[in-house]
């Protein structure tokens, strides 16, 4: 294992981020390669169709590069050095599977798949821009791999994984449930609205699904149990967000995934959607010391979602909104008279134990008394 910082900065010379780029990149790599020896079945279907090939492979090969070059610099200055181990070994594992040369030839589209590219490319783009927003701009100083975040990153890894089973599970859902009240005129209509008025559509509409059933997993104590894992995070960060029972993440997909499919809006406002809410998911829940002045009481910032993870008593059961905070305002449910950032976080009493695993089961073990 990497030697888990103390501190929340980088210290100059320390070799610390050094090493963290160094393993990233390296472990990108050889799951990079991994998924070019068997395409059909470790990318997703939606987003092969836009792979440049040719692209990936020149930055397989920097990343590559870079990683053993970040690697060999630690260990010529002493410092770090495990980290720099960690990387070589994934490097050459990576160039005995054949690295950026792997040949990929046709392969059928409609076989069931793990969506390893979309862990890869989360991965990626997650850790470049929200740990530099975290360093940039951070609420309170911790390290990067603060506690408990390989139980975060087990669910991040699983939840990109089984992506396809959940859009497949969700949309045979709506479709076999809801299919009747599909309208082709209603759909029409919506599609000539202005594209903004969609998008401000969509996210709305999505908000009120979410709000109405983010409040019963508080309310309701059997449902308290599957959203209690998602609360168990203790260090709040953009890797907090990813912490979810499955069937809760399933089961939210379904009623946010309503109305899109009911109302039929425009394939471009919903691709935009979707950016949006990925988006807007991760930075919630980011340790980003962010004010926005008077548009905290339009829009979800991270100083209000981290309230709503909060175990402080002004932060019980409030603040259930994903985008649009005035829907808590309206329905009284937002903490209010509470300016600073909570002090703690996480399940009041603790009991949630440690590991994916673990944590499917416990909304099913019996609780005690």
């Amino acid at each position: 294992m990497i030697q888990q910082p103390q501190g929340g900065q980088f210290a100059v010379g320390d070799g610390r981020l050094s090493g963290y780029i160094a393993v990233t990149l390296a472990l990108l790599s050889f799951l990079g390669v991994i998924a070019f020896h068997f395409p059909q079945y470790l990318t997703t279907p939606e987003l092969r169709q836009s792979y440049d090939v040719d692209t990936i492979r020149v930055v397989m090969f920097i990343a590559l590069v870079v990683s053993g070059a970040l690697g060999l610099w630690n260990v010529i200055r002493n410092v770090n050095k495990r980290a720099a181990f960690i990387a070589w070994i994934l490097v050459v594992m990576t160039i005995a599977l054949g690295g950026h040369r792997v040949d990929v030839g046709d392969f059928p589209d409609n076989t069931p798949y793990l969506g390893l590219d979309w862990f890869i490319l989360d991965l990626l783009g997650s850790t470049l821009i929200f740990v530099f927003i975290e360093k940039l701009i951070p609420h309170r100083k911790q390290a990067v791999l603060r506690p408990e975040w390989q139980t975060d990153m087990q669910h991040f890894l699983i939840n990109h994984l089984m992506i396809g089973f959940a859009l497949l599970a969700t949309n045979q859902f709506v479709n076999q449930l809801f299919g009747w009240a599909v309208s082709d005129a209603l759909q029409a209509w919506v599609q000539e609205l202005p594209w903004w008025v969609q998008l401000f559509a969509v996210l709305l509409f999505a908000d009120i699904m979410q709000y109405s059933l983010h409040r019963a997993y508080h309310e309701v104590p059997f449902l308290w149990r599957f959203h209690s894992v998602h609360h168990s995070v203790e260090s709040m960060d953009w890797l907090a967000g990813s912490r979810q029972h499955f069937l809760e993440l399933i089961a939210t997909r379904c009623f946010v995934l309503l109305p899109i499919f009911v109302f039929g809006f425009e394939k471009s406002v919903i691709d935009t959607y979707i950016i949006i809410v990925g988006f807007q998911a991760v930075f919630n829940h980011a340790n980003a010391n962010i004010h926005v002045g008077w548009l905290k009481y339009i829009i979800v910032t991270p100083q209000f979602h981290h309230w709503h993870h909060a175990s402080d008593r002004a932060a019980i059961d409030r603040n259930y909104a994903a985008h649009f905070s005035f829907i808590d305002y309206l329905l009284g449910t937002a903490v209010r008279g509470e300016d600073k950032w909570p002090e703690k976080y996480g399940i009041v009493g603790g009991g949630m134990p440690d590991g994916w695993v673990k944590q499917q089961a416990y909304p099913f073990n019996k609780p005690k008394k």
